[in-house]
Order: C-alpha cells, then structure tokens, then sequence
C-alpha cells in the first residue's frame, strides 16, 4: 500500500477528511507502536567502524536505538562478539583507561560529546589496535510519509492500515463500540504479524520442524 492509496483508506474508513500534517501523525505513531512490538527482520541494520587505539568510546549511528550485537575484527579477519555490559561493571573492571587490550564488553555510556541527540558506547579494556568493528542494531526504517512505498506497507498494510484507523478514530473521539471494533482488527492483524516477526523468521524447517499449530 503506497502513502497515498493509505491517506485516502484511512479517511473512507472513519469517514472524515484529514489535513495532511494529521494523516502522517497518524501514520508515523502507528509505525513506532508496531515496530517496537514486533522483531522485523527489515528494523535490522549493520554498519562497520573502527575503534582508535587508546580510545575506549565510540559513537553511535545517527539512527541506533538498540544493538543486536557488537563486534570487534582482529588484523586476521576474525570476529570478536562482545557482551553487553553496564557502564559501572565496565569501569569496576577497568578502572584505569590507561589498560589496553582487545575489547571484551561495551555499554551504552550516553550523548556524544559533540552532541546530545547522538548516543556513544563505552568499551573495556581500551582498545590496543585500531580494530574495525561490526554492529547489528534496531532502527527505525524510513517513515512512508515521506518513502512513499516501504516493507511494512507492502507485505502487511492490514496492520498498518487498522493502526491508522484506530489514530484517526481516537483523534475523532469516535462511538467506543465501533472504536472496539477496529481496535479488534488491529490486534489480529498485529498477531499474525507477530506470527511472522517473532515466529517464522526465527526458525527453518530443518531445525525446528515446519510451523504447526494446534487444531480445534
């Protein structure tokens, strides 16, 4: 469903006309509220970097929300995966940046220096090298406000679309039971897309068997 194929479902459905500024509000809490309730393989993303030696902090991507996981590439090609650790346990274990290392943990320390909007890592020990480093992370994809045509929007409109409906019903202060209703279709929409994030894209046939469910 591309944008504009949406704004015009939208207001067919509650019957009411929508300024444009309304419709993408409608949209984008929509998108935020089913990203961070199911796991889509399209919210992941990876980037490469590099730490500098001596240097036990390294930025985050513009867009980061949460990492998946952090790795540290050593001059033979190999991967080093670090574990997630609070800042404290980083500084109770290396209390002086002057030790150098290989990294074994990192934390989300806080704002980049040369930003508040930015958030950095915290790693110990210090690094010795200056090793690349590979990161896994969640982010937002780009909104469909202004993609125009996206994942969501394409493989799974009914969540998308009975979101927007409840957004815009909501805004209207609409009949309780008609908003029941649409609140009813989102929530089997959001389960079958639950079935695919958190399920199917999480298995294969040859591990765990084919998916069954249960018959009554």
């Amino acid at each position: 469903m591309l944008y504009a194929d949406l704004c015009a479902t939208i207001q067919d459905y509650v019957e009411n006309s929508f300024s444009t500024t309304q419709l993408n509000t409608f949209i984008q809490q929509t998108e935020q509220r089913i990203y961070n309730s199911v796991q889509l393989p399209d919210l992941r993303k990876n980037v490469t970097g590099t730490l500098t030696i001596g240097n036990p902090y390294l930025a985050c991507p513009n867009d980061f929300l949460s990492a998946y996981s952090l790795a540290v590439i050593d001059m033979s090609n190999n991967y080093t995966y670090l574990l997630n650790k609070d800042v404290n346990y980083i500084r109770e274990a290396y209390p002086s940046t002057a030790y150098q290392s290989l990294p074994k943990y990192y934390a989300i320390f806080g704002p980049q220096s040369t930003s508040e909007l930015y958030l950095s890592f915290i790693l110990g020990p210090t690094p010795d090298q200056n090793y690349n480093v590979e990161l896994h992370y969640f982010y937002y994809p780009e909104s469909l406000v202004t993609a125009n045509e996206t994942w969501l929007g394409d493989n799974f409109d009914s969540a998308l679309l009975y979101g927007c409906i409840l957004e815009a019903y909501t805004y209207l202060k609409g009949e309780q039971d008609v908003l029941t209703v649409y609140k009813g279709r989102y929530d089997e929409a959001m389960a079958l897309l639950k079935q695919l994030g958190d399920g199917k894209d999480r298995t294969d046939a040859y591990r765990s068997g084919q998916v069954r469910y249960p018959v009554k």
